[in-house]
């Protein structure tokens, strides 16, 4: 294809959501040429254009840490950047007056090159630049306004004739915020949530606990200005043998927690697995069920708080065929719930990250081999690939190190043996996986896992504790410094 001297022009990569059945199109310019595919766009190794636009994919999704594997959109034009960019803070000319952390002096005097615009399956747009060369690129931080076509959200399309119609509310709203799961709101885990700029707490209720249960950590919270997420826990055994009555019951639950003042609900923990869920009846369509009884009960008694669908265990226990008598992996689980019109009945899409023994910018390294939920770049991408357009909420992130802790790392846990996590790369870990989550754009919430847990056996929790024995919290101050403070 050829291009006319400086003139822009644009590729758009249409795809295909085939498990879906999607097809997003978009208007073009009269002067633009077009090609449109079903898949990524084609590689053409010997192309100099499809060259430059793997070296800005590559950057993008390094510095980023997004999945852009399959793209919605991708745009480029042939450009000079030999003018001083105004909206630079130092006003430098050259392929780095895009990238407000590069200044005058430590600007290189590339002049000439390609400008690539990268939409992904959200919607999030992205720009880099690369030189004719191909050896000299950056990642953009100060976008161009460019054209773009409105992104169609098509995820609530999978309507389920058995589900009742949503209920509507609004408590999807908000950008960015931090918080931390504590067991008991003692005066040194307020400390150390305030310490940690955070704006949440979260605490798991089992409904045989009732409201009551929750009603203090309610109170508790408010009086301290904190925002308070409650995690809900049922009784498989009840699913199992009597589901339309404990459903319904369950669904009464979360709509008075919900009344008594929670700001977000998750409900259920973990559906993909037999330790939540009984055996043989796993399925992300029989979750889905439970979860719009649920979040149509919670939005009557109050729109406005954030519904967020229980987030399943990360696992690739079942391999290839995804499900078993005793679950299914997260990815095939989720896309089970898609496929029932779950997109209808949650404000964000749960999930959890506690396996990792690698920095967030990691895609290799790790002992146990390249599997998805072992990077929090990987997982998180995951975690949202069944429902473009949802948020996501981490309603567990956490890191283990068994510093300090007396006794070896349970064996089951010790993913590293022979460089176990420590607790200055806990601290550095989370706050790198913090900072990723804002900038990715679309994560709702971080909810650290743990801030205050002790205990410490074959289900090793108080490793993951940012309060350390002794009562330090190096990842506090890690945290805080992310976090604005």
């Amino acid at each position: 294809m050829h291009h006319s001297s400086w003139r822009k022009t644009s590729i758009f990569a249409t795809i295909a959501l085939a498990m879906m059945g999607i097809v997003l199109s978009f208007a073009l310019a009269p002067t633009s040429n077009v090609s449109a595919q079903a898949e990524e766009p084609t590689a053409t190794p010997r192309d100099p254009i499809w060259l430059g636009f793997s070296v800005a994919r590559d950057a993008i999704t390094e510095e980023k840490g997004v999945n852009l594997e399959r793209v919605l959109r991708w745009e480029f034009w042939q450009d000079n950047w030999d003018a001083p960019n105004a909206n630079h803070p130092s006003q430098s000319a050259g392929i780095d007056n895009c990238n407000s952390n590069i200044y005058i002096g430590e600007a290189r005097e590339v002049y000439w090159g390609w400008t690539f615009v990268i939409t992904d399956l959200r919607g999030n747009v992205h720009e880099a630049r690369v030189g004719f060369d191909l050896q000299d690129y950056v990642v953009c931080d100060i976008l161009t306004e460019v054209a773009a076509a409105p992104v169609q959200d098509n995820s609530d399309s999978a309507d389920n004739p058995d589900l009742p119609a949503p209920v509507a509310g609004a408590g999807a709203t908000g950008s960015f915020e931090l918080g931390g799961h504590v067991t008991g709101l003692s005066q040194a885990a307020i400390d150390a949530v305030k310490a940690s700029r955070m704006t949440w707490i979260k605490v798991q209720i089992p409904m045989s606990g009732g409201v009551g249960a929750a009603q203090g950590y309610i109170d508790q919270a408010k009086a301290n200005g904190f925002k308070i997420l409650v995690g809900t826990v049922g009784d498989k055994n009840q699913i199992a043998t009597n589901y339309d009555a404990y459903s319904q019951e369950f669904a009464n639950f979360t709509a008075a927690l919900a009344s008594a003042g929670a700001d977000a609900i998750e409900v259920w923990n973990e559906p993909n697995i037999d330790r939540e869920w009984p055996t043989n009846q796993v399925s992300g369509a029989a979750y889905t069920d439970l979860l719009a009884k649920s979040f149509n009960a919670i939005k009557t008694a109050n729109p406005n708080v954030l519904v967020i669908s229980g987030a399943p265990a990360p696992t690739g226990f079942f391999g290839v065929a995804g499900c078993g008598a005793g679950g299914c992996n997260d990815d095939v689980f989720l896309q089970q719930m898609a496929d029932a019109g779950a997109a209808n009945y949650m404000d964000c899409v749960g999930a959890h990250y506690n396996e990792g023994v690698m920095p967030p910018s990691a895609f290799s390294g790790d002992p146990r081999g390249e599997y998805p939920t072992y990077y929090f770049s990987s997982m998180t991408n995951r975690a949202g690939a069944a429902f473009p357009g949802k948020p996501i909420c981490y309603t567990e992130l956490g890191y283990l190190s068994g510093e300090g802790m007396g006794a070896p790392i349970p064996g089951g846990f010790n993913w590293s043996p022979n460089d176990p996590v420590t607790v200055a790369e806990q601290s550095a870990y989370l706050a790198d996986a913090a900072a990723r989550a804002a900038q990715r754009g679309d994560v709702r919430m971080m909810i650290v896992w743990n801030v205050n847990f002790t205990r410490w056996d074959s289900d090793p929790m108080g490793g993951y504790a940012i309060i350390r024995p002794g009562g330090s919290c190096p990842a506090c101050s890690a945290l805080a410094t992310v976090m604005g403070g």
